[in-house]
């Protein structure tokens, strides 16, 4: 796998990952046990099956520290995912944070 598809497959297995959260926070709005909150846990399982799958397969074929250090991409994509859809704020550690996280991917990749 060249690095160009490696990267790209794991920054999208991580957007698959935040999505679980989307659907859990959208159950966490509606009435306990009610039909939309059955759907939004529903949502949250069926995304997360597809994350282990995905997750597995790119197991394969990435070494675990460098699958791992993608794992904070979920982190950004869940805050910039919140702002979008359920309007929440950014804050300036969100800011930091997210800085960090892609200052560290961007000194490993240059390796």
């Amino acid at each position: 796998m060249n690095r160009l598809v490696t990267y790209s497959s794991l920054i999208g297995i991580n957007l698959l990952y935040a999505c679980v959260t989307l659907f859990t926070k959208y159950a966490s709005q509606q009435e306990f046990m009610s039909l939309s909150y059955c759907l939004g846990l529903a949502g949250a399982i069926g995304v997360m099956g597809a994350y282990a799958i995905g997750w597995q397969q790119i197991l394969k074929r990435v070494e675990l520290s460098t699958a791992y250090m993608f794992k904070g991409t979920s982190l950004i994509f869940i805050i910039l995912l919140a702002w979008m859809l359920f309007g929440e704020q950014i804050t300036l550690n969100n800011i930091l944070g997210a800085c960090v996280i892609i200052t560290g991917i961007a000194l490993y990749a240059k390796e």
